[in-house]
């Protein structure tokens, strides 16, 4: 596996010699030309001149990921006019062999230019050893897979005894990316990878590392029953086949008090692991259980995961504002859509009585083509964002549309406290301003407002004072939420939600 490193180098560094043994230009575009599309810099450092013909102005640049920001190379220039003109790469010694790409543009078509430095030497080493060592050395690492983080990329967790490394990218048998599943590689399975060392934050990864060998498990997760569980708890069951000396099973700390073991029975190689788990009176909760075995010289394992619905609890605004972060707690929130930042996501404002808080994103939100005003219930975590409240993994539980119309048009409609109009009106008289009993009039058309609350939800005490909190008063513009409904003979907009209002000077 070496060779397959080293020769792609060997090819790109004799394309170079053999352009500038011929003297020639090496024509890839119309638009531009490069003397070499391959630019190999001393190991010990120094500069490579190349030639540039285009009939455009260009610009270059460096192909900067998070993974890579390639500061070690240094381009002498990063623009240049329609004409000849040379282009200077130079770099400081290295220890060991390092590639790059930059980007050359011009008339709307991109030359890529390949940078290489010395060879790249792959280094056999522990987890312990590459998280030591230097950034961009390629190593050779063997060790368990213990998690995988996403499988389409290849993005996973590599373990030994001393310790552990986060690989980002995993190439497939051919050298292809995003293509992890056709190696079949699952966790608890021993792996041999090697690849280029770089450090993301705090976080130690090989990058788009290959393959070179798995020895899988000698214990597999074949199917589980009631991965997830009810609020009422009930019983997990893991289906396994163990090919080793036995299972033993490892339940983590935190997770003890609710969870337990009731049975483990096995025939030949096929084990059934029984759980019990109890009523989930807290938030949503999760853990990952470890299934392991031993050949009596080495120890193998897998893992599968569990879940268990939490009780939902049901909040006002203010109430989850007040709320601490926390991604296993759900809570159900009713209101009024105060605010749309993008109507495909649903990142929105929702408000009640106590107060108004950001929803990034609610599922399904789109579908049900949901509007400023409308009534929503939805349920997800208490969250934040640079520490502003906001609830994440939102779902849409219920939803209540809110009908603009005029009060000549809400005095046609049938009785109904189930439907809800968009109303708005001039503050025609005051009859009660506890509770917020008002007549509205729009043109010759007057309605009696019976029950002006602060906002959705408001019960009791809360429903009291709108108008002298509002400072609303007669010949104000007012906006209200509210269904119609007949009592005795007098047609009412009850009970009445406070949208907004515009006060006379």
């Amino acid at each position: 596996m070496k060779f397959k490193k080293i020769f792609p180098l060997f090819i790109a560094i004799l394309a170079l010699m053999t352009s500038c043994a011929d003297e020639a230009t090496m024509t890839l575009l119309d638009e531009i030309q490069v003397s070499s599309s391959y630019v190999a810099i001393p190991v010990e450092g120094g500069s490579t001149t190349i030639t540039v013909t285009a009939k455009d102005s260009w610009t270059i640049e460096k192909v900067v990921t998070l993974k890579d920001s390639v500061k070690w190379l240094t381009i002498s220039s990063t623009a240049g006019n329609a004409g000849e003109a040379e282009l200077i790469f130079s770099a400081s010694s290295t220890l060991n062999g390092r590639t790059a790409e930059v980007l050359l543009q011009s008339g709307g078509k991109t030359q890529r230019i390949n940078i290489i430095q010395g060879l790249s030497k792959i280094s056999s080493a522990t987890c312990a050893e590459v998280i030591a060592g230097p950034d961009s050395k390629t190593y050779q690492v063997t060790g368990v897979c213990t998690s995988i983080a996403n499988t389409v990329y290849g993005n996973w967790y590599l373990k030994d005894a001393t310790g552990t490394v986060y690989i980002y990218g995993t190439l497939d048998a051919k050298g292809a990316e995003k293509n992890f599943l056709s190696l079949g590689l699952e966790v608890g399975d021993e792996v041999t990878v090697q690849g280029p060392k770089t450090t993301y934050g705090t976080t130690v990864e090989l990058v788009n590392v290959s393959v070179i060998k798995i020895n899988k498990s000698l214990v597999k997760v074949d199917s589980v029953a009631n991965a997830a569980l009810p609020l009422e708890g009930g019983e997990f069951i893991a289906y396994l086949t163990c090919k080793g000396q036995g299972v033993s099973v490892e339940i983590p700390e935190d997770a003890k008090s609710w969870l337990s073991i009731s049975s483990i029975q096995s025939t030949g190689t096929n084990t059934v692991v029984k759980f019990n788990a109890i009523a989930n009176t807290g938030g949503d909760r999760t853990t990952t259980l470890t299934f392991s075995t031993t050949d009596g010289s080495k120890n193998y394992s897998t893992q599968t995961a569990i879940s268990q619905k939490g009780a939902i609890k049901n909040v006002t605004v203010a109430e989850f504002i007040a709320a601490p972060v926390d991604v296993n707690q759900s809570y159900r929130l009713s209101g009024i859509i105060s605010k749309i930042d993008d109507t495909t996501s649903g990142k929105i404002y929702l408000k009640d009585f106590s107060g108004e808080t950001y929803v990034y994103k609610i599922t399904d939100f789109a579908s049900n083509e949901l509007k400023v005003s409308d009534i929503i219930t939805i349920v997800g975590k208490r969250a934040a964002y640079n520490g502003t409240p906001q609830v994440s993994g939102a779902v849409l539980e219920s939803s209540k549309s809110v009908t603009p119309a005029t009060i000549a048009e809400v005095l046609t409609k049938a009785d109904d406290p189930t439907t809800y109009f968009k109303v708005t009106g001039v503050i025609k008289s005051i009859t009660n301003a506890i509770y917020g009993n008002l007549y509205l009039q729009d043109g010759d058309s007057e309605i009696l407002v019976y029950g002006c609350y602060p906002g959705y939800g408001a019960t009791g005490d809360f429903r009291k004072n709108l108008i002298a909190d509002k400072g609303l008063k007669v010949g104000d513009t007012l906006t209200v939420i509210a269904p119609k409904i007949t009592y005795g003979t007098t047609v009412e907009l009850s009970p009445s939600i406070y949208f907004s209002h515009v006060s006379i000077p």
